[in-house]
């Protein structure tokens, strides 16, 4: 059948995509008495006796949408979670949303692990065909903070294929999560941001409960500039791929894992940074001894702080963590902490550095890259590059990926919960009720 609409052919995709396609990779006074209906019965489902798990805590539970935005949040909290191209964190939205619902269908209706493997995908890959319809996605944000408008889309796609409805009921899901979307990249560095990842976790959810009880949308809302257009200048929508030769997003443009806890630019500036401290080591070149640090870096301006005050500016300061990169010689969560972050000798090389935005160097995760060079006080100059760090899509972190989660999972969870969970993922594929995840990730008495 011949689709005629953008957000037409999302709503095909999203019912049509099967386990099949997977591949290895992976203020109204009066409303009217039907609205009024829909919402009533929307509350009904807020009372439903039905909890699901609050990720590292067991005694905490919470209806779905309130435990999406919490492990959401939870997710964001540090700014450690994947980053892909064009910039968006892809999985914070999705993944706690879909766990949350999974844990409170009926007997008769849960999902099983490849269930929920599919319903993850087609989340991730309904934010990766909407990015990919703006250039300016493709560059670090100015305006607004993606996951905050893709990642409540994902999050929709992902929860309404777990709840299995119909081609236009998906449309319907999507239109009301767009209603929901949006959020100012002003808050980025700040104790809220996080908030913009548990916002979009819930509210797609809610937009699946609401499509599902028939509440109805904008049946264009991806064609429409005045629709999910609003978000970006140069919005083109396509329609996408038919099914029978369907290539998901991710099978071409893998995600970043980030080694430690900060946004993604930081990572450039760090390796270059502790490849520096090498040859100022190798040359007995003491730090006392540097007169200026210069950083050739995109023009970011959130990520531009010169003197950061507090751990969450501090992630996303160029200047810090290229002095602590050059102090330290790594960086790491401890790194972000109220004692490090006001360190005299961390505070006394801030004062030293520059910033230069050269016209070659983009603000974009797939082109940009850092310098790092130190002016000694004898004149001498010494500078190191990084075009693509490690944890990059182009350098992945391979085993180390399983020890940051191991290493984090394990800071609230028992290590056989941690192993649970790595094992319950590398053949999710054979898990019959997919919530046995959530119950590794509820708090247990730690074993040794």
């Amino acid at each position: 059948m011949l689709r005629k609409t953008v957000t037409e052919s999302f709503g095909a995709t999203i019912e049509g995509l099967k386990a099949s396609h997977l591949t290895e990779t992976w203020d109204c006074l009066a409303p009217t008495p039907v609205y009024s209906k829909k919402s009533y019965n929307n509350s009904k489902v807020y009372n439903a006796r039905k909890a699901s798990t609050v990720w590292g805590n067991s005694n905490i539970p919470l209806l779905p949408q309130y435990a999406a935005f919490v492990n959401g949040v939870a997710v964001h909290s540090m700014d450690f979670d994947d980053t892909w191209y064009p910039a968006i964190h892809p999985s914070g939205a999705v993944l706690p949303a879909v766990l949350a619902l999974a844990e409170v269908l009926p007997q008769q209706s849960k999902p099983s692990g490849m269930d929920l493997l599919l319903a993850f995908n087609v989340g991730i890959e309904v934010q990766g065909r909407l990015m990919r319809f703006s250039k300016e996605a493709s560059n670090i944000p100015k305006r607004f903070h993606p996951p905050a408008v893709v990642g409540t889309m994902g999050s929709a796609a992902a929860t309404s294929k777990l709840l299995h409805m119909g081609s236009a009921q998906y449309r319907e899901v999507l239109a009301i999560a767009a209603s929901y979307s949006g959020a100012p990249m002003t808050n980025a560095a700040t104790q809220t941001k996080p908030l913009h990842i548990g916002n979009a976790a819930r509210r797609g959810l809610e937009a699946s409960y609401l499509a599902l009880l028939g509440l109805e949308g904008n049946k264009n809302i991806l064609d429409m500039k005045s629709g999910f257009g609003a978000f970006y200048t140069d919005y083109t929508p396509d329609m996408l791929p038919g099914l029978d030769s369907y290539r998901w997003v991710l099978e071409d443009q893998d995600v970043a894992i980030k080694r430690f806890p900060a946004h993604l630019g930081m990572h450039w500036v760090a390796d270059a940074a502790t490849a520096l401290r090498m040859k100022l080591l190798e040359k007995n070149l003491p730090l006392v001894k540097i007169k200026k640090v210069v950083l050739k870096v995109p023009d970011a301006r959130y990520v531009n702080r010169p003197f950061p005050a507090s751990e969450h500016e501090a992630r996303h300061s160029f200047q810090f963590n290229a002095c602590t990169a050059l102090v330290d010689g790594s960086i790491s969560e401890e790194s972000f902490s109220d004692l490090n972050l006001h360190r005299q000798e961390i505070r006394d090389l801030l004062e030293k550095v520059l910033i230069e935005n050269p016209h070659d160097n983009h603000s974009n995760f797939d082109t940009m890259y850092c310098e790092v060079g130190v002016e000694m006080h004898t004149g001498e100059t010494i500078t190191e590059r990084c075009n693509t760090f490690y944890g990059h899509w182009r350098e992945p972190l391979q085993y180390d990926l399983l020890k940051k989660f191991k290493a984090n999972a394990s800071t609230v969870l028992s290590m056989e919960a941690v192993q649970g969970i790595i094992d319950t993922v590398a053949n999710l594929e054979k898990v019959t009720d997919c919530a046995v995840l959530s119950s590794y990730l509820q708090v247990k008495e730690k074993t040794n």
